[in-house]
């Protein structure tokens, strides 16, 4: 028999080690098994098996405890190989949290280790049997197809000859058996010939090809061409045989490269990203691992599946927060690319106009190499230009456009030419007040005002998505007198374009409208093809468009990011300014910017008109370095929650004193209530990461802290949480 040793699907941090099982065979490392821990049915990924010389009571009484025999074994062949077992170790390690965690963060959900798994879909196909049997003509034609094919879909056979397939696996001419539905081919376009290169993309092709680094940084103003560089890398890749990764941040995005990516190549892709159902995920999942495509198009979960040769990892848009996953593990994708890169030998591009300082700074540094596009393809620039709103004249057309930009938009609708219009803010009304009391709707799961959202004539959480009618009573004071409404979102910018404009063809992307299935590919397919004149929405049109016909962007309300205390609020309103005034004037026409501002001699929204990361780098990293913010120091989050005020006070004294006086901490702070669960966070600083992990492990890792739900986000990119 053999020892086998587990990892238990289980989310006690003090329970992540591996236990050990005995079976019959020996099993390999990545399979994945079925067993009883605790008196509970769970399900386990084998790490290692060891021949045992002996029966389990032997073992048992050796052990000095008893040891279970393992009731099932899941996986014909491991779906974590070898790769993602030392990739989740690492992942285990520098987000301290546990190694089953990890796991399923790699997994497509239908065989992540859970006892609520869902049952992967299977397909009957048909191949010859070694009968010798009579046919008609009719059945030897579709025995023929079966035989110039090998084996074939059952559902096929049956299309092409509904009455002779039947016919066939009665008379024993064909056997039928089933096997794990694959993923279907991608439709692919026609090739697309490269673009020429101007001399700067020459030049960064060139250098990334003789470079010894493993990490590029290739900042490059928007519309400088950075993606034809992408692809010229990745061709010299795939013929050599090698597999490339293409990651996006949004699943917005992804249309888009998928359309690059296969008018340049003609080949078959795999997409992976999270708008796919479970089974959709784990075919694509097994389509990568068995070597059946060499280009893989996907957002953040991507970087996490089964590659067997990789020779390029693209990540555009570095800098985009979507980037990092929040739950446990809470990864960048940016360390999980370069740790791959490293392990393929292969080299990581990043790319970004607006790159982020933590990347940006380690460029300046001479750790990544940074490659630089400075210009334009079209070598021109957008105009760019604020509108002050505290100046707008009382009597202006519009409480959320300005004279300026409304002026703006009709002189495109006359030229029949496009517009992006951003809000990053959905709904009809952001917050809702009592007349009498002055008090906001808020969540009773939450502590958050909800959104009033007009098409549905109901109220949302946008936090855990709660939804209500508008009350006819104010819950806090019993009056009637109703709600005053305050600020605005895309849905009421909606109605006003139509007001304002009520010929012009309108499609709005938010998270309302893009909630069906491969909706955001509908609707910017619709826009691509002019069936519309105004794009609005929310951030996730503010990067990676690129239509020829947009020579207008207006932004609403454009620094209202500045007013939030997050200390990342400059740079991340810095990038959606940058990002979206990207978008206009990309072609042979000229293109032009509209920023409506409150404040608009702040050094970001100057900085954005100059269109100077460099100059905006300077001013941030000073601040960061006045107050000791990364990448100057470190921090990781703890947020303690639980299901009662004082049960999370509990938690928190507790975690404060297992730390006691070993690393500077600062808090605890309250957070709002979420989904019913109280929080409070506790804020790790500091200037060794590694020893501030290895403290932390050992206090999250005990005993003391079995039944605490703690919450650990190593190098979080935001502060303020909701």
């Amino acid at each position: 028999m053999f020892l086998i040793s587990v990892w238990i699907e289980h989310p006690v941090r003090a329970l992540d080690r591996t236990y050990t099982y005995w079976y019959e065979e020996e099993l390999r490392q990545g399979v994945r098994v079925e067993l009883v821990f605790n008196g509970r049915r769970l399900i386990g990924f084998v790490e290692s098996s060891v021949f045992y010389d002996g029966d389990a009571a032997m073992a048992s009484a050796e052990a000095g405890m008893a040891i279970r025999h393992i009731d099932g074994v899941l996986d014909a062949s491991p779906l974590i190989t070898p790769e993602l077992h030392d990739l989740a170790l690492y992942m285990h390690d520098a987000t301290l949290s546990s190694t089953v965690s990890c796991f399923q963060a790699m997994l497509p959900s239908r065989v992540k280790p859970s006892t609520h798994r869902g049952s992967v879909v299977m397909e009957k196909t048909v191949h010859l049997s070694d009968e010798e049997v009579r046919l008609t003509p009719k059945e030897l034609e579709a025995w023929e197809y079966v035989r110039a094919n090998g084996t074939v879909l059952y559902s096929d056979l049956r299309r092409k000859w509904p009455n002779q397939a039947h016919s066939l696996v009665v008379k024993g001419a064909v056997v039928v058996a089933e096997r794990e539905r694959e993923a279907a081919a991608h439709k692919l376009l026609l090739n697309q010939s490269p673009h020429k290169l101007n001399e700067e993309q020459q030049r960064a092709v060139q250098d990334i090809n003789a470079g010894k680094e493993t990490v590029y940084l290739v900042h490059g103003v928007t519309g400088s061409g950075k993606t034809e560089v992408y692809l010229r890398l990745a061709e010299e890749v795939i013929r050599s045989g090698k597999q490339v990764l293409f990651l996006v941040p949004e699943i917005g995005l992804t249309p888009l490269m998928i359309n690059r990516v296969t008018q340049r190549f003609g080949d078959d892709l795999a997409i992976y990203h999270s708008a796919l159902n479970p089974q959709e995920k784990y075919e694509q999942y097994r389509k990568v691992m068995n070597g059946r495509t060499s280009i893989v198009v996907g957002t953040r979960s991507a970087v996490f599946l089964p590659f067997t040769d990789l020779g390029l990892i693209v990540m555009d848009e570095e800098h985009d927060a979507s980037y990092k996953q929040d739950v446990q593990p809470a990864y960048h994708c940016r360390d999980i690319a370069v740790w791959r890169a490293q392990y393929h030998q292969c080299k990581v591009i990043l790319g970004s106009a607006t790159p982020s300082l933590e990347s940006y700074a380690r460029a300046y540094k001479g750790i990544y190499r940074l490659i630089v596009l400075h210009e334009r393809i079209n070598r021109t620039q957008p105009l760019m230009h604020t509108v002050n709103m505290r100046d707008e004249k009382q009597h202006k057309r519009s409480a959320l456009l300005s004279d300026a930009l409304i002026d703006s938009i009709q002189e495109r609708l006359d030229s029949n030419r496009q517009v992006i219009l951003l809000l990053n803010r959905r709904g009809y009304h952001s917050v809702m007040k009592c007349r009498e009391c002055g008090e906001a709707l808020i969540c009773p799961h939450c502590d958050v005002a909800m959104s009033y959202h007009r098409t549905e004539n109901a109220m949302k959480c946008h936090t855990c998505g709660y939804t209500a009618r508008v009350p006819r009573v104010c819950p806090h004071c019993g009056s009637t007198a109703g709600f005053t409404t305050y600020g605005f979102g895309t849905e009421r910018l909606e109605q006003e374009i139509h007001h304002f404009f009520p010929q012009a063809r309108v499609l709005r992307m938010d998270a309302d409208t893009t909630s069906a299935k491969n909706s955001h590919a509908r609707i910017l397919e619709r826009f691509g093809r002019h069936e519309a004149d105004i794009l609005l929405g929310t951030q996730m049109i503010a990067k990676g468009l690129d239509y020829p016909d947009v020579t207008l962007v207006g932004v609403i309300n454009a620094d209202e990011g500045l007013m939030r205390t997050d200390y990342r609020s400059c740079e991340m309103t810095f990038d959606l300014l940058m990002q979206a005034g990207g978008r206009s004037g990309r072609a042979e026409d000229a293109g032009e910017v509209i920023y409506q501002v409150f404040d608009p001699d702040h050094y970001a929204v100057q900085c954005v008109l100059a269109q100077d990361y460099e100059k905006f780098f300077a001013y941030e990293m000073q601040f960061r370095h006045a107050g000791q913010y990364p990448p100057y120091t470190y921090f990781i989050s703890l947020t303690v929650s639980a299901k009662s005020e004082k049960e999370t006070e509990r938690s928190m004294d507790i975690l404060q004193k297992l730390l006691g006086e070993q690393l500077k901490t600062i808090g605890p702070l309250d957070l709002p209530k979420v989904k019913d669960r109280y929080r409070s966070r506790l804020l790790v600083k500091g200037k060794d990461l590694e020893s501030m992990r290895s403290i932390l492990r050992g206090v999250l890792f005990s005993d003391d802290c079995i039944n605490m739900n703690v919450r650990v986000n190593v190098e979080p990119l935001a502060l303020e949480q909701v």
